[in-house]
């Protein structure tokens, strides 16, 4: 077990760690210092160490710090099992092209609902989320999708209802925050096989999302279009979601790996 002052020294070096990932490039040991409230020896001193790990660089063309290039071996090694397959890819890609939609594959990785791929352009943004990336299961119909095939007990995991957990997040006017209102909107959602958000995750964004049930965990498959285009389309990208869902539920089962609801 990692005893009291080398947890407080684990704690501040990460702290330092997402200071600087916050901060972006170039950032001073002296602003680090103001921002985390250090004393400057300490935080030379942890800044040193990350260094010297790998996990920070010093920039001395803009006299400060960034992020290392392990960490982009931490975030591969966190991404690289839940990316799709290249067939699975293709299948989104061509979603994408035929539904005029941004289109998200989110997963259930431990209590968490995360984007594994996304495909989008100008004309449709999509959410904003990267692989990797947590997106709020109650906001959002992916995040819908899965919650609907979840039993009481996982379901208040995921929805972060657990001792010392709050309620949950309001991010525009029309999110779900009322459990008993969650609950009925799940109801709906088992009942139909899809699940909707109308701006509840983002003022002007609608879409739909369906599971995509396969050996390896769970996965569902959504589109996301502005609000006012989804008002006219809703039945066309239902119909069209239902159907890529058939062959992308073939592609992630022969990858038994992706999506592994741990």
């Amino acid at each position: 077990m990692v005893g009291d002052g080398a947890g407080a020294v684990l704690r501040r070096a990460l702290r330092v760690l997402e200071a600087v990932a916050e901060a972006g490039d170039g950032v001073s040991a002296k602003a680090l210092a103001r921002r985390l409230e250090l004393p400057l020896p300490t935080t030379y001193r942890l800044l040193g160490t990350l260094v010297e790990e790998g996990y920070l660089v010093r920039l001395h063309a803009e006299r400060g710090y960034g992020l290392g290039y392990r960490v982009v071996g931490l975030y591969r090694g966190m991404t690289d099992p839940i990316v799709p397959p290249a067939p699975a890819r293709e299948v989104l890609a061509e979603l994408h092209t035929t539904a005029r939609a941004a289109v998200v594959l989110a997963v259930l990785r431990s209590d968490d609902v995360v984007v594994a791929h996304t495909e989008t352009c100008a004309a449709h943004p999509g959410p904003g989320a990267v692989t990797g990336e947590p997106l709020p299961a109650h906001a959002t119909a992916p995040g819908k999708a899965l919650l609907a095939g979840l039993d009481g007990g996982r379901l208040a995991d995921v929805l972060g209802l657990g001792l010392g957990h709050g309620p949950l997040a309001p991010l525009t006017p029309h999110t779900l925050t009322d459990r008993r209102l969650l609950d009925r909107d799940l109801l709906r959602v088992r009942s139909a096989g899809v699940a909707v958000e109308v701006e509840e995750h983002a003022r002007g964004r609608a879409g739909l999302a369906v599971a995509v049930p396969h050996p390896g965990g769970r996965a569902a498959l959504s589109v996301v279009v502005s609000r006012a285009d989804f008002t006219g389309r809703r039945w066309e990208l239902e119909r069209a979601v239902r159907e890529a869902a058939v062959p992308l539920a073939r592609h992630l089962s022969a990858a038994p790996g992706v999506a592994a609801s741990g």
